[in-house]
């Protein structure tokens, strides 16, 4: 049994961090042998349902479970972590813009990334989950000199994992018959899935599915718009959903090898982003924790104006979170 990993987890008690928190327990996003230790942080309102949830996890008697901390404080739950989850973050709420939305997140990204660089350890990876959550990713990196952005990734798995279930579906074939989706951009209805260079039992997923127009209108539209959905189904957010890309985004990036996947990661102007947002793009891993972003990937001019797109809007939202960076 190897040494514990140290988790910090934000909004913890939330309906994503009630999904996810058994499941790194269990050794779902680590692995069998690795023990866990987890720093829970949440708003003080909140805090004593964390501390029910803490107490959940203790009486699961996950073998793999070292520790729970709970805390309102962000310089203690962050304290000698090796991964920062931040799941928590401020909802939409009715009638506020994108643009509002952007500014009442970027207070706290901005005190929660000053408080990771001066206290998380010096292995540090940091996930961001709460929306909007590419620029927040970038707001939260740039509070920091210790770490560089290279630590820092957002999740756009949860948009990858519903664009190869859809392609699937389309096909008629099991979910692991599809492979090499990577969702481009912005995690917005912006985004760009591409089905073009996605492969369906080994072959283009176009062929395979033998309909254009769908994959370039409601395959399109259909994972853009498919958190509105379930918010509209279920009158609540996606959670398990989001928990599951989570784990999945985390174990995809401490596993090297060949299988392509999707990161917004801090762009150096790969396939048109803007230089210095984090967007979607394809990834291998090649060292736990390490990744290098794949460049040969072809895109006809439909795609490339979607590309345009959304790098537009995440370059739109960074001039308006300029006073945070």
């Amino acid at each position: 049994m190897s040494s514990a990993t140290t988790v910090a987890i934000t909004g913890a008690a939330g309906q994503i961090g009630y999904s996810l928190l058994p499941r790194i327990a269990a050794g779902e996003m680590f692995g069998p042998d690795r023990k866990i230790r987890l720093q829970l942080l949440e708003i003080p309102p909140a805090l004593d349902a964390l501390r029910g949830v803490a107490m959940e996890l203790q009486d699961c008697a996950f073998p793999l479970l070292e520790e729970v901390v709970t805390t309102t404080d962000p310089d203690v739950a962050f304290s000698g972590a090796s991964w920062c989850l931040l799941v928590g973050s401020k909802p939409r709420g009715p009638g506020m813009e994108r643009a509002d939305l952007l500014l009442e997140n970027g207070r706290i990204f901005v005190g929660q990334g000053s408080s990771i660089d001066a206290r998380a350890a010096a292995d540090c990876r940091v996930v961001v989950v709460g929306n909007p959550c590419n620029t927040n990713c970038m707001i939260a990196a740039a509070q920091g000199s210790r770490l560089g952005p290279e630590r820092y990734s957002a999740m756009m798995r949860l948009d990858q994992n519903r664009a190869t279930a859809l392609l699937a579906q389309k096909a008629g074939v099991a979910v692991e018959e599809v492979g090499d989706v990577i969702v481009y951009g912005n995690h917005s209805p912006s985004m760009y899935p591409d089905a073009a260079n996605a492969r369906i039992a080994g072959q283009p997923a176009p062929a395979v599915i033998g309909d254009s127009d769908w994959l370039r209108g409601e395959f399109l539209e259909t994972v853009g718009q498919r958190g509105a959905a379930i918010i509209a189904a279920r009158g609540l957010s996606s959670a398990a959903s989001a928990a599951n890309a989570l784990i999945d985004h985390v174990h995809a990036l401490n596993t090297p090898g060949k299988t392509l996947h999707g990161l917004a990661v801090c762009s150096r102007g790969e396939y048109g982003m803007p230089r210095g947002v984090w967007a979607g793009l394809p990834v291998r891993t090649s060292a736990p924790g390490v990744f290098a972003v794949v460049e040969d990937i072809e895109h006809d001019s439909f795609a490339r104006n979607a590309l345009e797109k959304t790098g537009a809007e995440l370059a739109h939202e960074r001039e308006l979170v300029a006073d945070f960076l």
